[in-house]
């Protein structure tokens, strides 16, 4: 019998994920729970494993392809209930009672009891499967059956013009492509099954207009010719789909600058003594093995602050009007990834000690970098912390982390003239920036949890008297 393999949610409600590449083919045998692709969603790669164990009969879409959640992606031929093997004969018709499939771990509930609203299903085949799909399993749906909106496909070039009055076809990913690059999609032939319009379609829209070579509107940059003797190879200009990390910070960061009022303060501190600190922890057995960086004791001197300022590890509920306030630390570090920034998070950081924190952001750090940092990683934090410093950063107003209190931004250690004992010496000297959500955090309190984590650093031995 064949099984469809739909696109699960990831996790966190994502809708659609990008499919990087397939590890089987048409025809290879499969066992359950092997990775049969790599898919992009807006916060990781994840490895897909095989529900099933069978034969690979169809791959419904190609990598570089965006894929809404609940899609099939691709089919198998596994032996039936009664043990035969796959004989490749035609789709199975709708079973005698619906039948739960294995569920693996991370994908959730199986569609068929999710209880979300079924999709409705278009009139036109996936490109590569000319076969019309036939559902296997009885779909909930709504007593009063939606009015079709799209028109019957008609046999004609593949290129087809719109009757006048209807939407172009498309998919969500493609319109919201199109109202980014502020398209009109009504001027843009389709080139996919029955006209549909494809993400390539815009993309040699917006070329073809840049360049004049293209019909339709013409974009709000002219392309100027350009003078005798110079060369831009590629073009004048290049053009990157927003998608992955980058489309998910983007929404990220604009609902939080325009949600949370945000309020920054600034400290700067002679870090000396904490910098001698990390030397002599460096070359102890205890830590033998170990990454410690500034980081590490920055992250444990926000840790013990907190307990003093409860308040800057909080979250405004605007749908019940509750302040949260967490009696745990989910420690968010922002990672600068090839992919784009993100901020995994340490879970239950205030339980760790320093060592174990230090293990812990090597592990983030280098998970991140690989691009296998997991949705649930990316999820749930409390409050963050952005190194700015590593890149010879002395200080800036973070952003903060939507749904969170607060965010702490460490500058360069560098050497300067300081006052130390009532005369000046060059010391090691940082700036501490904190950006705060003013509705949850007054000034009073971000300005005592502000130095709280500057005493620390500049004495270690503070701690004594916080704890």
């Amino acid at each position: 019998m064949i099984k469809e393999f739909r696109l699960p949610d990831l996790g966190e409600g994502l809708t659609e994920s990008e499919i990087l590449s397939w590890k089987v083919g048409v025809g290879d045998t499969v066992s359950l729970n092997q990775v049969i692709a790599e898919v992009e969603t807006a916060k990781a790669v994840v490895e897909l494993p095989s529900p099933f164990a069978g034969v690979v009969k169809e791959l419904h879409e190609q990598p570089g392809t965006v894929v809404e959640v609940g899609k099939p992606i691709v089919s198998f031929e596994v032996a039936d209930d009664a043990g035969q093997a796959p004989s490749g004969g035609a789709r199975e018709a709708a079973p005698e009672a619906p039948k739960r499939e294995p569920n693996l771990v991370g994908y959730g509930a199986v569609p068929e009891s999710t209880g979300r609203p079924a999709r409705r299903p278009r009139n036109f085949p996936v490109a590569g499967n000319v076969a019309t799909r036939v559902q296997t399993k009885p779909v909930e749906t709504k007593p009063v059956e939606p009015k079709p909106v799209e028109p019957k496909p008609v046999e004609t070039s593949p290129v087809q013009s719109e009757p006048a009055g209807e939407r172009p076809r498309s998919t969500p990913p493609v319109r919201k492509l199109a109202k980014d690059l502020g398209v009109d999609l009504a001027s843009v032939a389709g080139t996919g099954p029955q006209g549909l319009i494809t993400r390539e379609d815009v993309h040699h829209f917006v070329e073809g207009t840049s360049t004049g070579v293209g019909a339709g509107a013409v974009t709000g940059h002219d392309a100027a010719t350009p003078t005798a003797g110079q060369a831009y190879p590629g073009g004048r200009e290049s053009r990157t789909p927003i998608k992955g990390v980058r489309k998910l910070t983007a929404a990220a960061m604009v609902q939080s600058a325009f949600t949370a009022p945000h309020a920054t303060e600034f400290l700067t501190i002679d870090v000396t003594p904490a910098m001698e600190l990390l030397a002599r922890l460096r070359d102890g057995r205890e830590f033998a093995g170990y990454k410690l960086t500034p980081l590490t004791l920055a992250a444990k001197a926000l840790l013990i602050a907190l307990r003093r300022n409860p308040s800057l590890n909080s979250h405004w509920d605007e749908e019940n009007q509750e302040i949260v306030t967490f009696n745990y630390v989910n420690l968010g570090i922002a990672a600068a990834t090839p992919r784009g920034l993100t901020v995994p998070n340490i879970k239950d950081a205030d339980s760790l000690s320093l060592a174990r924190l230090a293990e812990a952001l090597t592990a983030l750090a280098e998970t991140a970098r690989a691009g296998k940092t997991s949705p649930a990683d990316l999820s749930g934090g409390t409050i963050s912390i952005t190194n700015i410093g590593v890149f010879g950063i002395d200080a800036g107003t973070p952003i903060l982390n939507p749904g969170e209190a607060a965010i702490l931004a460490l500058g360069a250690v560098r050497k300067m003239p300081w006052e130390h004992r009532g005369e000046v010496a060059l010391r090691q000297v940082m700036t501490l920036s904190l950006s705060f959500d003013h509705r949850l955090v007054d000034g009073e309190q971000g300005s005592r949890f502000l130095a709280d984590v500057g005493a620390i650093l500049a004495d270690p031995g503070m701690v004594l008297t916080m704890v």
